[in-house]
């Protein structure tokens, strides 16, 4: 069988337009319609949906404040809340007076005893009081104290651990010795967060004048005369 086209070149081409007009309108009314359709969902969604979701945290606001209002003594309860969280921080600047035992054991001579030690770490200040053997004992025990250093976990570099540090009274008798040292300490040494380590020097020469105090009022009574 033969097919003949009588229709012209021109003829073609117009209907084959056509048909392209067609498909372009059928996409555009199709991307119009869904554009239309995502349009009064995004309407509903804020008008409808949103308004009711803010209108139920109003509600909830509203509920939970009034509810917050009712409470017993809510500023006592909010004060000791605050006063709860700083606890922690008022922990850490707490001084570890454990420690001081373990210091002692180390700054003090075998010959001699402690029978009273204050502490004021708000002052950062010491007293000890005990005997020994002897005032050679005693000069030792506190020159001990003067050269003794510290360093930290977090710092290689020493420091004194102790300053000012005095014999303030003193005694002996056939028994022994008696004493009083008084001094200042660095407060780092008690510090929680500190991981303090003590150099403890080998005290061997004393003070001479300490240990004979005869011959200092003999000195006084020779400039008297």
């Amino acid at each position: 069988m033969i097919q003949f086209n009588l229709l012209p070149d021109i003829k073609m081409q117009y209907i084959k337009a056509k048909r392209q007009q067609h498909m372009v309108v059928l996409i555009s009314m199709l991307a119009m319609v869904v554009a239309i359709a995502i349009f009064v969902l995004l309407i509903i969604t804020v008008d409808v949906f949103q308004k009711k979701n803010l209108s139920d945290i109003n509600r909830d606001i509203k509920s939970d404040s009034q509810e917050l209002k009712n409470t017993t003594d809510l500023n006592k309860i909010l004060t000791v809340q605050n006063q709860l969280k700083s606890l922690p921080g008022l922990h850490s600047q707490k001084p570890v007076s454990s420690r001081l035992f373990g210091y002692m054991s180390q700054l003090t001579p075998t010959a001699a005893t402690i029978a009273k030690l204050n502490v004021d770490y708000a002052a950062n200040t010491m007293s000890v009081s005990g005997s020994a053997d002897s005032l050679t004992t005693v000069n030792k025990f506190t020159d001990t104290l003067k050269f003794t250093t510290y360093t930290t976990a977090s710092s290689s570099s020493s420091k004194a651990a102790f300053s000012d540090v005095v014999l303030s009274a003193f005694g002996r008798d056939s028994k022994g010795a008696t004493y009083t040292i008084t001094m200042k300490f660095d407060p780092v040494i008690f510090q929680e967060t500190s991981d303090v380590s003590l150099t403890v020097p080998n005290i061997i020469s004393t003070r001479s004048q300490v240990e004979q105090p005869s011959a200092l009022f003999q000195k006084a009574e020779g400039g008297s005369r």
